[in-house]
């Protein structure tokens, strides 16, 4: 049940509409985030064959604005992969179509949770790393993985703490 980390590449992209936008012509960022979204879901359902849902997104942070008529490119794939989560590396490129100019617009880390037909967490395969770039992002994304889970202990923790103080 392992998996190679290119298996799980996907792009998306989609040329950017007026019922997209506010009315000065900027894509919404809830839009973009979508988009983030669903690519990060088909890239973890095609890793685990099974649902999965969002469990956590990184912060997103908007680095060019998106413009009606923009072609946005949306690449995800497997970073890290847990025992029943995976954090999938989601990065949107923006094209001007007029001059095929492409830029980085914004990137995030999604986490995944693979779930059986019952809705309880699942396992998912193993990751297979060939290159010390799939390495890194692999030891990168299980730092941040321990990090995020040592936040929500604490958080945990101190909910329990303010509850037995009242």
């Amino acid at each position: 049940m392992d998996r190679l980390i290119s298996e799980s590449k996907l792009i998306i992209s989609e040329v950017m509409l007026p019922n997209q936008a506010n009315v000065a012509g900027n894509i919404h960022g809830g839009e973009i985030m979508k988009l983030m979204d669903l690519a990060a879901y088909a890239v973890g359902r095609r890793f685990s064959r099974t649902n999965v849902v969002t469990a956590r997104v990184d912060e997103l942070e908007f680095h060019l604005p998106i413009f009606i008529g923009d072609l946005v490119i949306c690449t995800a794939q497997v970073a890290y992969a847990g025992k029943s989560s995976m954090e999938i590396a989601v990065t949107v490129e923006v094209e001007d179509l007029e001059c095929s100019d492409r830029k980085k617009a914004l990137s995030s880390f999604f986490t995944m949770v693979a779930l059986d037909k019952k809705g309880k967490t699942s396992l998912v395969p193993n990751l297979i790393l060939n290159t010390p770039e799939e390495i890194v992002a692999f030891d990168e994304g299980k730092k941040r993985y321990e990090q995020y889970k040592a936040k929500r202990k604490q958080r945990t923790e101190n909910i329990t703490d303010k509850q037995v103080n009242n």
